[in-house]
């Protein structure tokens, strides 16, 4: 036993000596689409199972996004932030989203594999950089649920009644504030949902189906009451519309961005969709467009509900009404709120699965997260293990320390999606030499942070217009210098425009976030780059030499069983 330890560590001393050479060869490979959807793909053993049709993938989307960002973020933001105009933020996010989904949705239909924008960007980037993104959208996935099944534990005591976000939580002094109140019906919540997350994801998406249909009827409940026992004035008292002005507004659209993580989760199914080049745009695109609307009309009906400066932060819907004297009807939002967290969470957790599970495929983690059970057709290992950090981290967690610092992950994400589309549309696809495309980039991206920097700096508004104005120049240039190909599948309308306002708008609200956001997630950048150097790029590197070896193996056999036959004959 001693012997082998010692073999496996002299092995693995051996592996970091050879580092430099591993990363050269390593951080910049790329994978084509058909090695992804077969080579790769095998690795998980069985195939994940095609149930899924387009209305089940706009459900996931629509439930995926909705319990999260009006419940969750709504009331922080129209408080500190944006006032009543915190609809206005929802658009300007809403925006954002949309123009990210139509990046997502050419690539899932031209890919559709359960990795998300992991798979996209090793196809265009690299290894390094899809894991990289795929590490964020994981870190994403697991902090916003554990916040999302905290908020589910504060309106449920509304829903029986108890008036007290936190009555259910057990407070230990000991620990560091704001991780000091545990929460154990938040663990309960997510414990039993990796269970039936292991079980089918048929049977998962039909109960999300159900509760988003109920959802969406609640949802409408809640919008009628608000105009109904509101007032308009209330939209502009006490110090109109933008109390904190157009940078209140902007500042809003940022943080609310956290709302929109779940059509990302619809991607994640596109191996287990029936049709996807058709399913696919109808499913996210869809999903975002239905989600915004009721966004902003949720937050319109609150602030028409109350002023501003008299909303809550916790369970702000059930003590809107509580304010109004409806007590009957903010038990029953804390119970339609309950649910529609459920609802978002099942779906989240369904796509962070998937998500591991591509990672594992690529070696980049261990390979038994990539295993996908046989008979439930779902991916066990992956499910668990992440169920279990969730759970975790919502026993302990305030959403406060982790909303900012969820978006930032998010529109970086978001960001790359949408450079590595105009690149591989421009370049890949067409063969066009590479250095056209990334100077446009290099230009697009550092005007719209010269933007964002001098939004920030309060410069003067002549200023901000050279730097649109610039914008417009150079995409207008290279739209009409580098010409694509027409594509075979579903793709994005009027390119470069669609994603050239995607990287601009995921650039300004990144900038918008305050510093200690930028702190939290460089050093969670650091701690991911250092797994890659000491374990991913090591992993990978001897899978993909073994598999070369395989591959040159079975090409050379069937010369040498023809040779062999000749003989005999």
């Amino acid at each position: 036993m001693a012997n082998n330890n010692m073999r496996i560590l002299s092995s693995y001393i051996h592996s970091l000596s050879q580092t430099p050479h591993r990363l050269r060869k390593r951080m910049l490979a790329t994978w084509t689409p058909d090695q992804e959807l077969n080579q790769v793909r095998l690795r998980s053993g069985s195939d994940m199972k095609r149930k899924l049709n387009w209305y089940d993938l706009v459900a996931l989307g629509v439930g995926g996004m909705l319990g999260v960002g009006v419940f969750v973020t709504t009331g922080s933001v129209a408080l500190h932030h944006s006032g009543p105009s915190v609809f206005i933020s929802y658009i300007i996010a809403g925006i954002s989203a949309l123009l990210s989904s139509l990046c997502y949705t050419e690539f899932s239909v031209q890919v559709p594999v359960a990795g998300g924008a992991f798979s996209y960007l090793r196809l265009t980037f690299g290894e390094f950089v899809g894991y990289f993104a795929g590490a964020n959208i994981l870190m994403e996935y697991v902090l916003s649920n554990a916040a999302v099944a905290r908020n589910f534990t504060e309106y449920l005591s509304y829903a029986f009644g108890k008036n007290d976000p936190n009555v259910w939580r057990l407070q230990v002094h000991r620990l560091p504030k704001d991780y000091n109140e545990l929460d154990f019906p938040a663990v309960a919540i997510i414990l039993l949902l990796t269970l039936c997350l292991c079980h089918s994801t048929k049977e998962s998406s039909i109960l999300n189906f159900i509760m988003t249909i109920f959802h969406v009827i609640f949802f409408g409940f809640i919008v009628i009451a608000g105009f109904c026992n509101g007032s308009a004035k209330n939209l502009v008292s006490p110090k109109g519309l933008a109390p904190f002005g157009v940078r209140g507004v902007l500042d809003g659209a940022a943080i609310v961005y956290f709302s929109y993580i779940g059509y990302d989760s619809a991607s994640t199914m596109a191996e287990e969709i029936k049709n996807p080049s058709r399913s696919l745009p109808i499913g996210i695109i869809g999903s975002v467009l239905i989600t915004t609307v009721l966004y902003c009309l949720m937050a319109l009906s609150l602030c028409v509900m109350l002023p501003y400066n008299h909303i809550s932060e916790k369970a702000t819907f059930s003590r809107a009404f509580l304010n109004i004297g409806w007590k009957w009807a903010s038990n029953l939002v804390g119970a339609g709120a309950s649910l529609g967290i459920i609802a978002s969470l099942l779906v989240a957790m369904l796509g962070q699965a998937r998500y591991l599970c591509v990672l594992g495929r690529a070696r980049l983690v261990p390979l038994w997260l990539a295993k996908v059970h046989p008979s439930t057709g779902t991916p066990l290992n992956a499910t668990l293990f992440l169920g279990l950090c969730t759970a975790s981290i919502a026993l302990f967690t305030e959403l406060n320390i982790i909303v900012q610092m969820v978006s930032l992950g998010t529109l970086l994400v978001f960001y790359l999606v949408a450079n590595a589309l105009l690149y591989r549309r421009y370049v890949i696809t067409t063969h066009n030499s590479p250095f056209p495309t990334l100077f446009f980039l290099f230009l697009l991206s550092a005007t719209s942070l010269g933007f964002s920097i001098s939004w920030k700096l309060k410069q003067q508004w002549w200023v901000l217009s050279l730097f649109v104005i610039f914008i417009i120049t150079i995409t207008a240039f290279f739209q009409y210098t580098v010409l694509p190909l027409p594509q075979p599948d579903w793709s994005v309308p009027f390119m470069p425009w669609p994603a050239s306002i995607s990287i601009f708008l995921n650039i300004f609200l990144m900038a918008t976030l305050n510093l200690l956001s930028f702190q939290r997630f460089a050093i969670w950048s650091c701690l991911i780059t250092i797994f890659y150097v000491l374990y991913g790029v090591h992993s990978t590197y001897q899978a993909e030499e073994i598999d070369m070896g395989v591959n040159e193996f079975n090409s050379t056999t069937p010369n040498l069983q023809a040779k062999v036959e000749m003989q005999v004959l």
